[in-house]
């Protein structure tokens, strides 16, 4: 039992690392997940140069976070510090579709696999408050556009059958875009449609007036 002092001294100075970096990467991933709200909401706004300020910031304290755990996998993985890479890979994909430019890898975002997938699908999300608002302006053809982006990424979502541990609840984010890109289509598809009635109501008042003008200056 000599020795007991010494183990005991030995697994204090442990533990206290390892809460002491969990304190602050649990400080730094709210302030990730912070910071890609804001984007989100800069992109939105199509204000996009605030938002990619904003992207840069959390994008560091994504690789901060991953430097301070480099040693404590255990922490890195428990939970907090995946959901701010999915709030950032979020943030950047919706950033990216929006502006109509090609969606970054998991690579070059620096995040986890888990961590991208789920942040994909949190992005289908955004585009379709994205697709009601150019809806309203009555860009239909960008409206369908971007259906079609959001159909091809459910339908890769579905390929990645795997365990729950794997994927960070992967089918629960699947299944809510299944339900958002329904509500979107069926939006998208009553709009085109009142459009398309609307013109046929034009072109038959249009035709109207034209054979009444002939008749009336036939009648003359």
């Amino acid at each position: 039992m000599e020795n007991l002092k010494k183990i005991t001294d030995d697994i204090h100075a442990e533990l206290i690392e390892k809460n002491s970096a969990r304190e602050k990467a649990l400080r730094v991933s709210r302030e990730v997940i912070r910071l890609s709200a804001n984007a989100i909401r800069a992109v939105h706004r199509e204000e996009f140069d605030e938002a990619r300020g904003l992207m840069d910031e959390a994008r560091s304290k994504v690789d901060e976070t991953r430097n301070l755990l480099k040693d404590q996998l255990d922490i890195y993985y428990a939970g907090y510090v995946q959901d701010a890479q999915k709030e950032y890979a979020e943030s950047e994909l919706t950033s990216a579709i929006v502006q109509d430019r090609p969606m970054p890898s998991h690579q070059e975002l620096r995040v986890e696999c888990a961590a991208y997938l789920n942040g994909l699908g949190e992005a289908i999300g955004e585009c379709r408050r994205h697709v009601l608002d150019i809806i309203r302006k009555g860009d239909l053809v960008r409206g369908e556009k971007l259906l079609q982006i959001m159909d091809d990424v459910y339908y890769m979502l579905v390929t990645f059958d795997y365990p729950d541990a794997v994927t960070g609840g992967l089918r629960r984010t699947t299944d809510m875009v299944r339900g958002v890109l329904e509500r979107t289509r069926g939006d998208l598809t009553v709009t085109i449609r009142e459009q398309e009635l609307e013109q046929a109501i034009d072109t038959a008042i249009a035709r109207l007036n034209s054979e009444n003008s002939g008749q009336n200056q036939g009648g003359d």
